[in-house]
């Protein structure tokens, strides 16, 4: 009997070791080889976006996902003629889930940054956002320079958080020495509101949308800011034809008015680059 759960055991063992190797072989050539045939093939592509980014994407009362970007894909991908799955992902491990292939594109508010570029292609930037500092109304916070001893909040793994850390000085003299990381900007901006932190650094695209539909006379947004930036849509490096086609269809958009439109159903004006 010892003998027998001994070959099993090892059977096992040799089973879960082709499994691995299994698995880092598909994600491997996901990662080095064009895959738009194949999604062409399968007639689907798959979209990773954080759902609680709104106006970008995000999960309405009925929970549909919906948002600027999701009716940008949807136009897009009709264009090209393939089917598009929404994949909620962790924002955080963004990078990891497009280059391991569980998701094909990342396009949520994704903001183009040197470091994301190392990692993903990136299509023309189609909008401009900056990353704003948003206090409740009557608060001591005026200036960046009032950050100091007071508790900063935004979202782990996003582009504000680079924003923050790419000022270390002023980073490292928040209350706590750093930033108070949450999940998505929704949980940053709701310890706000009860007065858990003192402030949330986050894109103005959503800081607007969120303090309109929640009443701007609660918030301030500061002169002072972490920067401009441009929004892109990712792509695996590989996929040169994923990002052509994708690019060629929103370029389309432009010309024919469609992106504009999609534009002012959210922000009641065109503010596509």
């Amino acid at each position: 009997m010892k003998k027998l759960i001994s070959v099993f055991v090892g059977l096992m063992l040799v089973l879960s070791i082709f499994t691995g190797c299994a698995n880092k072989e598909t994600a491997d050539k996901k990662e080095s080889s064009d895959q738009f045939d194949a999604i062409k093939k399968k007639g689907e592509v798959v979209v990773g976006f954080d759902n609680t980014f709104v106006p970008m994407g995000f999960k309405d009362e009925k929970g549909d996902t919906v948002g600027f970007d999701i009716d940008l894909a949807k136009e897009v991908f009709k264009r090209v003629g393939i089917e598009v799955k929404f994949q909620p992902i962790d924002w955080s491990m963004k990078e990891t889930e497009l280059n391991t292939g569980k998701i094909d594109l990342i396009w949520n508010g994704y903001t183009i940054t040197d470091e994301r570029k190392e990692k993903v292609a990136f299509t023309n930037p189609y909008l401009e956002n900056r990353q704003v500092i948003i206090t409740l109304a009557g608060s001591k916070v005026k200036t960046k320079e009032d950050l100091k001893g007071a508790k900063v909040a935004t979202q782990s793994g996003s582009s504000s958080l680079e924003a923050i850390n790419a000022e270390a000085d002023l980073a490292a003299a928040f209350d706590g020495g750093k930033p108070v990381l949450f999940e998505n900007y929704t949980q940053a901006l709701m310890d706000l509101e009860v007065k858990r932190v003192d402030a949330v650094v986050a894109d103005e695209i959503l800081a607007r949308y969120y303090i309109n539909e929640r009443g701007a006379d609660k918030y301030a947004v500061l002169e002072d800011n972490f920067g401009d930036e441009e929004y892109g849509i990712g792509v695996r490096k590989s996929d040169k034809k994923l990002l052509e086609a994708v690019q060629k269809a929103m370029d389309e958009m432009k010309a024919d008015g469609t992106s504009a439109e999609i534009s002012k159903k959210w922000f009641a004006e065109n503010i596509i680059k």
